[in-house]
């Protein structure tokens, strides 16, 4: 996400630190060009002018243009200005005194509704609540089907009825039926349509009276840019919004949509949808995006996800296979399943500071599923001991993972060169494993 605007930022920037000092006409071509970079990022016009404004008028003075390093002030005031145009801080979803907790849906068809209801129905059974979904889009009977078995996949229930005519009355009944459960947290999935109409806001209105949600959520596709912003608008003047939720943010090269749907709206984005999968959700947090904006990574979003998937005890256990010189492949195949599970390995790399600097570096997740092919395809005494591995047997295990000799000849090399560098740090005084990190 936001790949092209941050290429444009750091050629930018990159010009203006290798200045020594800047003057004013340094900093106002900057800011032609950040407009620019803006404007192509599908950013909202009125957006990019407010700004660029508040930049200008932060950096053309003597104590930017004449301290010791003028590029990086500059970029530190970007830095807090995107900030600020993202929303400052992460805004959590608020929970009421009294459950359930009903939080509706809103959003139209095909912007991801319904996978993101279950997404966030999944994030609070992991805080230890007990969440119900709603399947309130009755114009759709392949919603309900969806919803259902996505449900069924989180073992989280979800109430339903292909029978019922009216969603007004669904909602309410459902909200009986999570009070008589104990359930409390209720969302409710509603129905959208391909373009706003009278109905569908007709509809809202009165599931939002009948059923006094605490917050409605707004979900868009970030994909569509400006005109996710313009369809947020229009239900925050009709119905009211509490909040964003910017599905595909993981296809949206430009990042427009996340740029401007704030300003626009005056609400917040609570959540970013970074793919298909129903784990691949994550809390919105400002300052991180900024930070990942202009090139500068996400260190704490990388290790957050990490520790999701890394326990203490599993990292313990890896310390000792590496102090005792056994790691296997095995153990190295484990690792691999690990990182996959954490998602996209290109989504996670350009968490790293400067990695999208890197430009001969080949990042195909596809390479990782192949290599688990090869160490699957070994039999028990091969990934114990990599030295059985002669040549009759590499030809066996190529055919086994579908893979050429070559590809086998490579992995046990990698492999090879692993074992070497965990050697290394064996030998290093105190060495500890990070928690967190696979190897």
């Amino acid at each position: 996400m936001f790949e092209s605007l941050t290429e444009k930022l750091e050629s930018i920037f990159k010009k203006l630190k290798g200045k020594g000092l800047l003057k004013e006409e340094d900093v106002e071509i900057a800011l032609k060009e950040i407009r620019l970079a803006l404007l192509e990022a599908d950013v909202n016009f009125k957006v990019v002018k407010d700004f660029v404004q508040k930049i200008r008028e932060k950096t053309i003075g003597k104590e930017v243009l004449e301290s010791l390093s003028p590029g990086q002030q500059v970029i530190k005031i970007v830095n807090e200005e995107l900030c600020a145009l993202l929303g400052k801080t992460n805004s959590r979803i608020q929970l009421s005194p009294n459950p359930p907790t009903i939080l509706m849906m809103v959003g139209l068809q095909g912007s991801g509704k319904t996978t993101t209801a279950a997404k966030i129905a999944r994030l609070f059974k992991k805080e230890g609540r007990r969440p119900m979904l709603v399947a309130a889009d009755l114009q759709r009977p392949a919603a309900i089907d969806q919803l259902v078995t996505l449900g069924s996949q989180i073992d989280i229930p979800v109430y339903n009825s292909k029978e019922a005519k009216n969603p007004v009355s669904l909602c309410v009944d459902a909200v009986k039926k999570a009070k008589l459960d104990a359930r409390d947290v209720l969302i409710i999935d509603t129905a959208g349509r391909l373009h706003i109409d009278e109905s569908l806001m007709a509809e809202l209105k009165t599931i939002k009276e009948s059923v006094s949600p605490k917050e409605i959520l707004f979900v868009a596709d970030a994909m569509t840019g400006q005109d996710a912003v313009n369809i947020a608008k229009s239900f925050e003047d009709q119905i009211g919004i509490d909040g964003i939720i910017l599905t595909k943010m993981d296809g949206d090269a430009r990042g427009g949509a996340a740029l401007s749907i704030i300003s626009v709206t005056g609400k917040p984005i609570k959540f970013i949808g970074t793919g298909e999968k129903i784990e691949m959700i994550e809390p919105f947090y400002p300052d991180r995006i900024a930070s990942r904006i202009l090139g500068m990574g996400d260190m704490l979003g990388l290790i957050e996800q990490a520790q999701k998937t890394f326990d203490q005890k599993e990292a313990a256990k890896l310390q000792k296979t590496i102090m005792d010189d056994s790691f296997t492949f095995d153990d190295l195949g484990e690792q691999l399943r690990k990182m996959r599970s954490m998602g996209p390995l290109e989504n996670l790399l350009n968490m790293i500071p400067g990695f999208n600097k890197i430009k001969d570096v080949e990042v195909d997740g596809k390479e990782l599923v192949k290599v688990e092919a090869i160490i699957n395809s070994m039999t028990k005494k091969e990934r114990k001991d990599h030295n059985l591995i002669n040549g009759s047997r590499r030809k066996r295990i190529a055919i086994g993972s579908g893979t050429t000799v070559a590809d086998v000849n490579r992995v046990v090399k990698q492999y090879i060169e692993i074992k070497k560098m965990l050697k290394m740090f064996k030998g290093k005084k105190g060495f500890k494993l990070p928690k967190f990190m696979p190897f």
